[in-house]
C-alpha cells in the first residue's frame, strides 16, 4: 500500500518543512497561535484526504506533480526568506 506513495516522498518532506516555515511566519507576524494551529491542522488533513484519493487516480502524472509541487514549495520558501530579510 505504501509503495504507491513513494514517488511523493520528496513533496511530503519538503511540504511539511514549508508548512513549518509558513507557521513561524504567522507567529512572528502576531497571528493567534491557536487559530494558526487549527488552520494548519485543517489544511494538512485536507491535503491528506485529497492526496489519498488523487494518488490512485493520478499516479501516471507523478513527475509533473512532483515538479509543480516542488516549484511551489521553492517559491514559497523564497517568498518567506525575502519577507524575513525585509523585516530585519
Amino acid at each position: 500500500m505504501l509503495e504507491q506513495y513513494l514517488p511523493f516522498v520528496g513533496l511530503i518532506i519538503f511540504g511539511n518543512i514549508e508548512n513549518l516555515v509558513l507557521s513561524s511566519q504567522g507567529v512572528v507576524a502576531g497571528v493567534n497561535p491557536v487559530k494558526l494551529g487549527i488552520a494548519s491542522i485543517i489544511c494538512v488533513v485536507l491535503w491528506l484526504l485529497i492526496g489519498t484519493v488523487a494518488t490512485s487516480m493520478l499516479i501516471q502524472y507523478v513527475d509533473f506533480i512532483d515538479f509543480i509541487g516542488g516549484l511551489a514549495i521553492f517559491i514559497l520558501g523564497i517568498q518567506a526568506m525575502v519577507e524575513s530579510v525585509r523585516g530585519v
